[in-house]
């Protein structure tokens, strides 16, 4: 297997890091935008896996509409392509603030889908992230203005993050 270089991961960082602040711009670009509610996702302990310019966790997600509405998700999250040079993060916690550019019913599992965009944190002992994501069913839904993420470990990553979720059986 052959090791990947200092500069390389370097690059990936910078990549990652212009992605996350060229999504961070596009908040702007929301702000006629509905807040429907917040969606909190929990990483499940023992499913994260770290390929460094790739990552993922399995996450349990809960999403409480602004009526008091809750529906339940089960998913995956993590870092498509980028630098996690992230150790012993089992447990991470993340909220978004949802909101939709149209008038969207939400219902019946409504934010399940694929949401992509810039995702960024940093651990020593715990650690602080930040993402925007944009994706769901018909790209109707923005998971923004950002995630705030709370985790336990020690590191750093960034890139092109994503979430998919589906409903919780």
């Amino acid at each position: 297997m052959e090791m990947i270089s200092a500069s390389t991961l370097a690059r990936a960082v910078v990549a990652g890091s212009l992605l996350f602040l060229a999504s961070l711009l596009s908040i702007g670009a929301h702000a006629q935008d509905n807040r429907l509610g917040v969606l909190t996702c929990n990483s499940i302990p023992g499913t994260r896996v770290n390929l460094i310019i790739r990552s993922t966790t399995d996450v349990s997600c809960e999403f409480r509409h602004e009526s008091g509405k809750v529906e339940h998700y089960l998913g995956e999250t993590g870092i498509a392509f980028g630098a996690d040079l992230t150790f012993q993060k089992d447990e991470e916690t993340f909220a978004f603030t949802v909101v939709s550019a149209a008038k969207i019913k939400i219902g019946e599992h409504t934010l399940a889908g694929k949401y992509i965009g810039g995702r960024a944190s940093a651990s020593v002992g715990l650690g602080l992230g930040a993402a925007v994501l944009v994706g769901g069913s018909r790209d109707n839904f923005s998971l923004q203005p950002l995630a705030l993420e709370g985790n336990k470990g020690f590191g750093a990553a960034a890139g092109l993050g994503f979430l998919y979720i589906e409903k919780s059986r």
